[in-house]
């Protein structure tokens, strides 16, 4: 429930005067000529004309112009405001004589304050500061602002240009804010700007390269296309529990069998995984798969992609991303797991062909910190050596290509080239699958692979699957009967590709958490507030029972029990405060009754019950509640 502060109820008053006024505080219509940026644009070109002719003064522009109050200073008959909109900031010349007293009034009395959305009506100007104003004959409240936003400060750099600042940066509230966030922090606006060209380049590139964009369930009866943990939800009509996909891989190569050569999908994927600064449970995934190319192919398409992305976002296919700049031109470098390993820690893990040899040959190199010596071996070379020990190292794009096949269940194996040369070298051909991953910045961007076509080498892999990680639910891959009965149908050689769109922006838009990326990032529960706890409280045994044994009228209140009773602390809630006097003398006989305090909260205030009702303040109450034993339960 809303408890307004000082200010708040500063604003509220504000609003009564205006509605008594006559004042539509939230009009139902409301129009602009110009966004901001346009009507200035005009009268700056039309400067430009008239002095190129020589003439007086530029031809008036006539405007009306709408958005919020940024700041607001009057003086006397004379008053100066910014308003603001999506696309730019405009100041507003306020004369009582082009306004007339009544509308100035609402101004000099300052009854239109910061964060109002106001609509203006007039002629372009420049102030005698030079600054490009409108000189308003007509001003209008649209939407009365109850809530202050978060203080916004300017600071004027020697070049003349403009930076804000505000004080709304505790990261925490930003994210539960966003709303606020946005209207204080135009940089963050920028950021999801940014994000809407990044999603639209994205498209515009794989429609031109002939893929149909294509829409798959959400629900799934089945899970698959990755490892990861589902969330799980029940139809209730159809008796099922279904799943919130973690993947769109196994019903877009679906589709190739379906005749498609060439299918992609944007979209929201969900895993029931932790979180960090590069994972949220609820995502944006980039999914296509093309037939008639391998993982080469789909190594020269992601480097076309985002090259072409970041050209059409930024500008440059050159980023600075975090102090570093990143050259995402084609080519990049390209290497095999193997040879990955070899390079940054000196070694071949081909020398240690089982997971028991590796995690020897590790611990002994001091290098097997956080592994678990029951991992497989591919694990331990694709999570710990790989993604623990060589990921932050590649800054610049890098594809590492080859994986071991335990850990590539939809991955073709390597096809055998030139020669063998040795028996090592057949071994790891035997092993490993072509399938690659690529990173920028220190962190994995994407998943590719020349997918799986044969059905029964399909169904080993799910078998392999299922046996290597029997007891870790989260690794392993339902065996999807229709996806290998779709297989049986025929499906062309094709490769694949996935890739997180949101790690994209970050690379973009030069941002460190996944967060800054998301308008709404899932967050833990916040702590609960005044408001929280009036509505509702934790109730004990004894609470219950309570309520059994004293179930009275108590002067027709509505009554709720909503708090507590350890060591005869009784706290009750009635829904109707004009009944509280009246009931006075049952609230002292209650109290005496268990020897403790009484708290009477109503929608308004907190009372302590003593010979009278005592006003108290929240933090009285909540203190109290806080030294109990049941408190943060």
């Amino acid at each position: 429930m809303w408890q307004p502060t000082k200010l708040e109820l500063e604003r509220l008053d504000k609003a009564e005067r205006l509605r008594a006024m006559g004042v539509e505080l939230y009009p139902a219509r409301a129009g602009r000529s110009y966004r901001i940026a346009e009507a200035v644009q005009a009268f700056l070109k039309e400067e430009e004309q008239t002095q190129a002719d020589g003439s007086d003064a530029p031809a008036p522009i006539e405007v009306t112009v709408a958005g919020r109050i940024r700041r607001l200073n009057s003086r006397g008959k004379v008053s100066f405001a910014h308003i603001e909109d999506e696309s730019g900031r405009v100041q507003l010349f306020l004369r009582v004589n082009a306004l007339g007293e009544g509308t100035y009034q609402q101004v000099r009395r300052k009854l239109i304050d910061v964060d109002d959305f106001v609509q203006a009506s007039g002629e372009m100007m420049r102030t005698r500061a030079g600054e490009v104003s409108v000189s308003a004959r007509e001003l209008r409240l649209i939407s009365k602002a109850l809530t202050p936003l978060p203080v916004v400060k300017e600071q004027r750099r020697d070049d003349g240009s403009v930076i804000e600042y505000g004080e709304f940066k505790d990261v925490e509230s930003r994210y539960r804010q966003r709303y606020a966030d946005l209207a204080v922090n135009r940089s963050v606006r920028d950021v999801f700007v940014k994000r809407a060209r990044t999603i639209k380049a994205l498209r515009d590139f794989l429609d031109n390269e002939g893929m149909l964009e294509v829409e798959t369930p959400i629900l799934q009866p089945l899970y698959g296309g990755a490892a990861a943990r589902p969330f799980v939800t029940h139809h209730n009509q159809l008796h099922q529990d279904l799943y919130l996909r973690i993947s769109f891989e196994l019903y877009l190569k679906r589709l190739l069998v379906g005749g498609y050569d060439a299918v992609y999908e944007i979209g929201r994927d969900f895993r029931n995984e932790g979180v960090s600064y590069k994972h949220n449970t609820e995502f944006t995934m980039l999914e296509f798969y093309k037939a008639y190319i391998d993982y080469a192919g789909v190594m020269d398409i992601t480097e076309r992609m985002f090259a072409y992305t970041a050209e059409q976002v930024t500008g440059s296919a050159r980023i600075n991303y975090q102090g570093e700049m990143i050259d995402l031109s084609p080519p990049w470098k390209r290497l095999s797991i193997r040879e990955a390993v070899q390079e940054t820690l000196g070694f071949d893990y081909m020398d240690y062909p089982c997971s028991q040899s590796l995690y020897g040959y590790l611990e002994g190199r001091g290098l097997a910190d956080g592994l678990d010596p029951s991992d497989t071996w591919g694990r331990m070379i694709v999570e710990h050596l790989l993604g623990s020990l060589i990921e932050p190292r590649l800054i610049q794009p890098t594809i590492i290509k080859d994986y071991p096949r335990d850990m590539s269940p939809f991955a073709k194996r390597i096809q055998a080239g030139a020669a063998i040369r040795d028996e090592k070298e057949r071994r790891f051909i035997d092993s490993h699958t072509e399938r690659f991953e690529f990173f920028i910045a220190g962190m994995e961007m994407g998943n590719a692979f020349t997918e799986l076509n044969d059905p029964r080498d399909q169904q080993d892999r799910f078998v392999e699957m299922k046996r290597l990680y029997a007891d870790e639910a989260d690794e392993t891959t339902p065996l999807d009967e229709d996806y290998l009965n779709a297989m049986r149908y025929g499906m062309p050689p094709n490769g694949g590709f996935g890739s997180g769109v949101d790690r994209m922006v970050m690379l973009l838009t030069d941002q460190v958490s996944i967060r800054d990326v998301l308008l709404y990032p899932h967050l833990r529960a916040p702590a609960p507030t005044e408001s929280d706890l009036r509505g509702q409280f934790m109730l004990d045994a004894a609470v219950r029972q309570l309520e059994v044994q004293l179930d009275l009228p108590l002067a027709g209140a509505k009554r709720k029990l909503a708090l507590y009773l350890p060591a005869a602390d009784v706290g009750v809630e009635f829904r109707m405060s004009n009944a509280l006097e009246g009931a006075l003398p049952q609230l002292q006989n209650m109290r005496r009754a268990f020897s403790g305090r009484l708290y009477v909260m109503t929608e308004e205030r907190i009372y302590r019950v003593d010979d009278a009702l005592e006003e108290t303040d929240f933090a009285e109450f909540w203190q109290s509640l806080s030294q109990l034993s049941i408190a943060g339960e």
